[in-house]
């Protein structure tokens, strides 16, 4: 047994009940991320605590175990419209991401979890609630609503989690969230999670947490590790179309991010026709049509989502290779969430920045805020440095009537032939354990119920995978290499 595997402690050593160790390895995640390190010790013990991490830093699990193991500590007892535990998140997908992780973790102990947020029918979440529920993660808007028909009741909640505290603030969700804050009570033990502490959610934090243990992992927005940044000039609009289908052409997952709903859906449609399966995912499409969408790269039918920044925060599927910034995004901020959809939990991922010459000020500030050092590269499609990035490539088909290349776009999980490689492309990487985290679905949600900016394109987050790949290195962009 080596140094460094002496010094990292188990869930075990960190006090991690027996039952819920069982489950976690069960699910593939049997050793502690960083922020789970230093938050447990605390958590489980029934502190307050204020934590800050990076997306894809595993504070999904570093909340939901404590959550789960003190409720069963405490031996609640199931009543009708009164959970015992309590997640407030700030988008549907979210709470569905959140509410996979803990769910394991609850059956393990005999507890129950569902999830409440609007854009979806009220009738199952009112039945469950009859029927007695646990954990509640819920968004705040439907959450206040059903709490006003005398649905739930938050008089016995014991335990409450407040995660994505700087998207509610960003959202304008934390009057809601002091609202339904003040009805939980005062003795219970509150978790607050939060990439920064900015826009009002410091009051937050004074006014709900009791003398907190203050744990940060990575400083705010700081990029995320073992993350290759790489910024291509194209040399007119015409050349970056090239590139954008060039970049989308490879056999591995990637996100491509367009700044319009009409340019995400407009361009899935043009590759899956070429020969390239993409779906879309922005704030025009039903929620049925998101979790199809999501579901078909998650499952690897498609390899391509074009996405707008509906997919930046929240959107967690295992194995993203690549993301590309169609145009730069609109501030720092934007970037670096985009960006955390890949190297997510202890992977490595390559995320392109296209512009164009015009552009060259405008990303040069974008990459100073976030911290990133890029130097740009003028490319074209056939460009050795945008193989080297496509690696493995799909041979496109062009669709045909009544066949294989049919008019019609091929459907999910076609190909349209088979696989070479690349003269530039690099070796298939090595599966590896690591990450955590659950397949979400999307967007952000209203007071009202009803989806918060649908039809505006919104913002959604956060997520660990559980597995991450090796990657070899030697490209080029430049590699963020900042603490875990």
């Amino acid at each position: 047994m080596t140094a460094a595997a002496v010094q990292t402690p188990s869930f075990a050593d960190l006090g991690v009940p027996a039952p819920l160790v069982d489950a976690l390895v069960a699910e593939d995640r049997p050793t502690p991320f960083p922020i789970q390190t230093a938050t447990l010790p605390s958590t489980l013990a029934g502190r307050d605590v204020l934590g800050r991490g990076k997306t894809g830093s595993g504070k999904t699990l570093a909340f939901a175990i404590p959550l789960v193991a003190r409720l069963a500590a405490a031996g609640v007892r199931r009543r009708p419209g009164q959970p015992s535990g309590l997640v407030l998140a700030p988008t549907r997908e979210l709470a569905t991401q959140i509410a996979t992780a803990v769910a394991p973790l609850a059956r393990a102990q005999g507890l129950n979890v569902t999830t409440v947020f609007g854009g979806v029918s009220q009738r199952p979440q009112e039945q469950a609630f009859q029927k007695g529920v646990d954990i509640v993660v819920a968004c705040p808007g439907r959450l206040e609503d059903l709490i006003g028909q005398k649905i739930v009741s938050l008089g016995g909640v014991q335990v409450t989690v407040l995660d994505e505290a700087d998207h509610m603030a960003d959202l304008g969700f934390l009057p809601g969230v002091t609202r339904l804050l003040s009805q939980t009570p005062t003795d219970g033990q509150r978790m607050l999670f939060s990439a920064t502490l900015d826009n009002g959610v410091d009051k937050i934090a004074k006014r709900f947490l009791q003398n907190p243990i203050e744990h940060a992992i990575d400083p705010a927005d700081s990029p995320v590790a073992d993350m290759t940044h790489h910024v291509f000039e194209a040399e007119d609009q015409d050349a970056k179309k090239a590139l954008i289908r060039e970049l989308a052409s490879g056999t591995a997952k990637r996100i491509l991010f367009s700044r319009t709903k009409h340019q995400a859906k407009r361009l899935a449609k043009q590759l899956t026709a070429a020969g390239i399966p993409a779906v879309d995912l922005q704030g025009n499409l039903s929620q049925n049509a998101r979790d199809r969408n999501l579901a078909a790269l998650a499952d690897g039918s498609v390899k391509v989502l074009v996405a707008t920044d509906v997919a930046a925060r929240g959107v967690h599927v295992d194995d993203i290779d690549l993301v590309v910034h169609m145009d730069p995004p609109a501030d720092h901020k934007a970037y670096l969430h985009r960006s955390g959809r890949t190297a997510r939990a202890g992977a490595s991922g390559d995320v392109v920045t296209l512009m164009t010459p015009d552009q060259r000020s405008e990303v040069k500030q974008l990459l100073r805020r976030a911290g990133i050092q890029a130097a740009p590269q003028r490319v074209t499609a056939a460009s050795p440095a945008v193989a080297d990035l496509v690696g493995e490539r799909a041979e496109h088909v062009a669709p045909r009537a009544g066949g294989p290349g049919s008019g019609n776009p091929p459907a999910p999980g076609s190909t349209g032939g088979g696989t070479s490689q690349g003269a530039n492309a690099r070796r298939k990487r090595a599966a590896r354990q690591g990450g955590q985290g659950g397949q979400p679905r999307a967007a952000a949600e209203s007071r009202s119920g009803q989806p918060r900016g649908e039809s505006r394109g919104s913002d959604a987050r956060d997520g660990a995978p559980r597995r991450s790949r090796g990657r070899r290195g030697g490209r080029g962009g430049q590699r963020q290499n900042s603490a875990r």
